[in-house]
């Protein structure tokens, strides 16, 4: 028995397909995210020493910072290409590509010789394998997101569209348990001289299992229906910078609103601080307790995601993300003073009770940029969207953390400049139209119906 997704395709797509579109998409988000944040949280922990130590104490670990952000800036590039070619050839393609361009940029750095074997080959080489990781990351997104929503049936997108968001919680989660477990199998000079690489080469595993999932499902039926009437753009990322440039840069505000915020966990930023010792900046809680307490608080970010993606297929998309920012603030505020005054137990309650905020305003992200953008340049326009607010956001936000707490000697700089990127995502989230339950198909599009649409009232 087929079903079809009321009010949006004549293409059918049964249960058993969005399942395994679902999964594909979860699982491949999971890997990709984990491969990211496990080069975050061991920037914060090791490499600084390992590959930027002759700098000295303070400008080494601003380095490692950097090296965090430095993949944002091509991740723009990511979505162009994956973007394009996502518009022209199809969505499933960039999955796997991206999918192996991460795996093999992560296992690279995990057979990185340090510094001290090689000199300065190995910053440079760390630093190109990183630029791999960002153009990978910045194409993969947009394709699991489309897989996704294209496939959902119209009153469950917002459900169905949170599951590629869950890749961020899943894969901080199982980065945290690979760093904590190898922190408790190596502890200190063993996790600096072999235990922090066997996270990176786990990836093999990993992307073997996303490979062989993603290879299995059914392009999105959107793009078949572009496909069979040969209506593809020629140049997708043309048609978007000429056309629909003010909701890109609306879009991007709103993702760096919560990204910024987000990468005080997810790169790593409050895990190093906590796990340092003291000689390096840091406070010297027990690594692997800093690790437990942030997978905690990643199982409730991924409660939360879930949570906002059914609220939104109820009450609408800008209404629970605008609720959302207010609790991320809420978040924010407190964080630090968890984290400086409450030892490991600080830790946990900080970052969880900023996780909260970050699934709201993060979990509803896929569905309202899907549902921003017309049906031929969709896989362009949330790309670029996404890797802009990337760059804007949580490319350098670790490393800007880092130099005001140096500067002022107070961690209240850090929740300023938070807030302020908060503010900057509720501006964007008022200026963003509600599209809920908008037809999704090429033939609406073509039908001129897109730009006047307003969804029903609740």
């Amino acid at each position: 028995m087929t079903s079809t997704a009321p009010g949006d395709l004549g293409i059918e797509s049964t249960g058993r397909e969005r399942r395994k579109v679902v999964a594909a998409s979860m699982i491949g988000t999971t890997i990709e995210w984990y491969d990211f944040f496990i080069y975050a949280f061991a920037a914060n922990l090791v490499l600084a020493k390992l590959f930027f130590e002759p700098a000295g104490p303070g400008m080494m670990q601003i380095l490692s910072l950097v090296t965090i952000g430095l993949s944002f800036l091509f991740r723009p590039l990511g979505a162009f290409l994956a973007g394009h070619f996502g518009d022209k050839l199809g969505r499933r393609p960039m999955l796997v590509i991206t999918l192996l361009l991460m795996g093999v940029a992560t296992v690279g750095i995990g057979l990185l010789p340090t510094y001290q074997s090689i000199g300065m080959a190995a910053p440079a080489i760390l630093i190109f394998l990183r630029i791999l990781q960002g153009i990978s990351a910045g194409g993969e997104w947009g394709g699991a997101v489309l897989m996704s929503v294209e496939h959902a049936p119209t009153g469950k997108r917002g459900l169905y569209g949170i599951f590629p968001q869950l890749g961020v919680p899943f894969g901080m989660l199982l980065a945290s348990a690979m760093l904590a477990l190898m922190g408790a199998i190596a502890p200190g000079e063993a996790f600096e001289t072999w235990g922090w690489r066997v996270p990176f080469l786990f990836s093999v595993v990993l992307i073997v299992v996303g490979f062989v999932i993603r290879r299995t499902v059914d392009e999105s039926p959107v793009f078949n229906e572009i496909k069979e009437t040969r209506q593809q753009e020629s140049a997708p990322i043309v048609q978007v910078l000429k056309q629909h440039l003010p909701l890109v840069i609306v879009c991007a505000l709103f993702f760096a609103g919560n990204n910024a915020v987000g990468y005080m966990l997810t790169g790593g930023y409050v895990q190093g601080l906590a796990s340092r010792p003291e000689d390096q900046g840091g406070l010297g809680y027990n690594p692997v307790h800093v690790q437990l307490a942030v997978l905690t608080a990643a199982v409730v970010w991924a409660a939360s995601t879930l949570a906002a993606g059914a609220l939104t297929d109820r009450f609408g998309r800008k209404p629970v993300v605008t609720v959302g920012w207010f609790v991320q603030a809420a978040g924010i505020i407190p964080l630090f003073q968890f984290v400086f005054n409450g030892g490991v137990g600080g830790v946990l309650v900080g970052t969880c009770l900023l996780a909260v905020g970050l699934g709201l305003t993060y979990g509803p992200q896929a569905v309202w940029y899907s549902e921003t953008f017309p049906a031929s340049v969709r896989y362009s326009g949330i790309s670029i969207s996404y890797a802009l607010g990337g760059v804007l956001g949580g490319a350098f936000a670790p490393t800007i953390a880092q130099i005001l707490l140096q500067s002022f000697g107070t961690t209240w700089a850090i929740v300023i400049y938070l807030l302020i990127m908060t503010a900057t995502g509720l501006l964007a989230t008022s200026l963003l139209r509600d599209r809920t339950g908008i037809p999704l198909d090429h033939d609406f599009e073509r039908s001129g119906a897109w730009k006047t649409w307003r969804p029903a009232k609740r």
